[in-house]
């Protein structure tokens, strides 16, 4: 899943790029209000890290803008302002949840976690496909009831097929979702995650759920 995380100190951008970026999650940082109108138009984020406190352009205004201009992520506002009015302006304006600094970063993405269940179609932490499941709390897959070891990036591109679910996902969709903006398109990194992730999803059997849809790029299903 893509985030976008909407903070200018960077002591706290870089230990939110670096959490999120251990638990499976494509990273953007930006450090100013009025780049994030700019950067929602040429990346579709699932979720938004927003602090209140920004040059350019204010958390609370940016979030009124977004929701202004059809934006319907989720928004996860940051805040060391922590009043009951800062709390009741940050929801009013169109935040789905708000947190208060200082912060365990555990909690940011168990956070996060709940509020793409909230806004996706299952309300539960874990995905199945066939036998084929996967727990987005615990990051644990298994198949056929026998765990199935991934990296982050493993984690990250299964879930992403998982989530659209015999639906054909190009390698631009991919990108999208499981690599952040300074991921060159030309890379053959996809090719070799897919490859890796086969092995260890479908290697011993009979159904292969991984599949490449020549021309068109891959998909998760346990139809033929």
């Amino acid at each position: 899943m893509r985030v976008l995380v909407v903070e200018d100190e960077p002591r706290m951008a870089a230990l939110l790029r670096q959490g999120l970026e251990e638990d499976a999650y494509a990273v953007d940082v930006v450090s100013n209000g009025l780049e994030v109108l700019e950067w929602v138009q040429s990346a579709a984020y699932d979720l938004i890290l927003l602090d209140i406190m920004l040059p350019g352009m204010g958390g609370f205004e940016v979030c009124q803008t977004l929701r202004r201009q059809g934006y319907m992520m989720p928004i996860l506002m940051l805040t060391a302002r922590d009043t009951l009015t800062d709390k009741v302006l940050g929801l009013d304006s169109g935040a789905d949840d708000y947190l208060v600094k200082p912060f365990a970063v555990e909690e940011v993405t168990a956070r996060l976690r709940a509020l793409s269940r909230r806004s996706g179609p299952s309300k539960t932490p874990e995905l199945v496909v066939g036998d084929l499941r996967l727990n987005t709390a615990t990051k644990q897959a298994t198949r056929g009831g026998v765990t199935i070891p991934l990296s982050a990036k493993e984690y990250a591109l299964l879930e992403t097929l998982m989530r659209h679910p015999h639906q054909i996902l190009s390698r631009e969709q991919i990108i999208e979702k499981v690599w952040d903006m300074d991921f060159s398109s030309e890379s053959k990194l996809i090719e070799v995650y897919v490859h890796a992730l086969r092995k260890k999803i479908d290697d011993g059997h009979e159904v292969k759920l991984l599949q490449t849809v020549r021309g068109l790029g891959y998909r998760i299903s346990d139809h033929a």
